[in-house]
């Protein structure tokens, strides 16, 4: 498998990311985190489990996994889920609102030049992005390569700058999504071959070898994968964490065509027609339907 995708390999440029699945311990305090924390309303039941999400789009689902241990540090597995907000008050109301539920949560923030990030860990140590993305065309391009950095972001003048009275009270009927989903694997190339060679995401980015950063449709990314806690890791235990990732695609013939490519790749796989499930090579499990 080449490391590149030909045009007709790539993946849709109206690919989005859908919800990501987390197995969970203690249902009753992360869901009191997601819906207190974060400002998300239960909007389905089913499966054993709970969907929480904003204005009835499912974000997250919490899948009770009784029995289950926590992932140790260094194994492959979620780095982070990152929310997406439309504008920068609905963002700050909820940065606000999760500094505000568990100080000891927030772990950094920073201005990535594409976008503002604000970084926290659910009570049961999944990573969670807050982010809003500057306007495309304000992000700048080496090539294929888009750019982006780590600069200061103080949070306490960024709450002074876009907090308002409004945000606050309007948290819940302001829309998010999942912007991208960031993965710990075990090494950087393999996650290249995987994701770019026979996936079909493109490469916007990496940085020293250690992480990857791919998209679709030139977005600066849906997917990261680094080492920085996993570098060497194996397939993963069953675990506390992550369950599954949704990607979701315009069309039936989109599954197809990824169905085809991971044959083609002796990656096992799962086709019902309408979606396609399957595993990378450190055992996060991803799912592809049609919207």
């Amino acid at each position: 498998m080449t490391a590149e995708a030909s045009t007709q390999d790539l993946l849709p440029a109206a690919l989005t990311m859908g919800t990501v699945m987390l197995k969970v311990g203690d249902m009753k305090l992360m869901t009191d985190y997601y819906q207190r924390a974060l400002g998300l309303d239960i909007v389905a039941e089913q499966d054993g489990g709970l969907y929480l999400g904003r204005r009835q789009k499912p974000l997250v689902h919490l899948a009770p996994a009784p029995g289950l241990n926590l992932p140790s540090r260094g194994e492959a597995g979620l780095f982070h889920t990152a929310l997406l907000f439309e504008d920068q008050h609905s963002l700050a109301a909820t940065v606000a609102s999760a500094a505000q539920y568990e100080p000891q949560s927030f772990t950094g923030s920073a201005d990535h030049l594409v976008s503002e990030a604000f970084y926290f860990n659910d009570p049961e140590g999944n990573g969670i992005e807050l982010y809003w993305d500057r306007p495309r065309q304000d992000w700048s391009w080496e090539g294929k390569n888009v750019v982006m950095d780590s600069l200061a972001l103080p949070p306490q003048r960024y709450l002074q700058q876009h907090l308002t009275e409004e945000s606050l009270s309007g948290q819940r009927e302001a829309a998010a999504g999942v912007g991208h989903v960031h993965l710990q694997v075990g090494d950087v190339h393999t996650a290249h071959e995987f994701y770019v060679g026979t996936l079909g995401f493109e490469k916007t980015a990496g940085w020293h070898g250690q992480a990857l950063f791919v998209s679709a449709g030139g977005y600066h990314h849906h997917m990261a994968m680094n080492v920085w806690n996993s570098r060497g890791a194996g397939p993963r235990r069953d675990t506390l964490g992550l369950g599954e990732v949704l990607i979701e695609v315009p069309s039936g013939d989109d599954v197809g065509s990824l169905a085809d490519r991971l044959k083609v790749a002796g990656v096992d796989s799962h086709h019902t027609g309408a979606e396609l499930r399957f595993e990378d090579p450190w055992r996060n499990r991803i799912r592809v339907a049609v919207r």
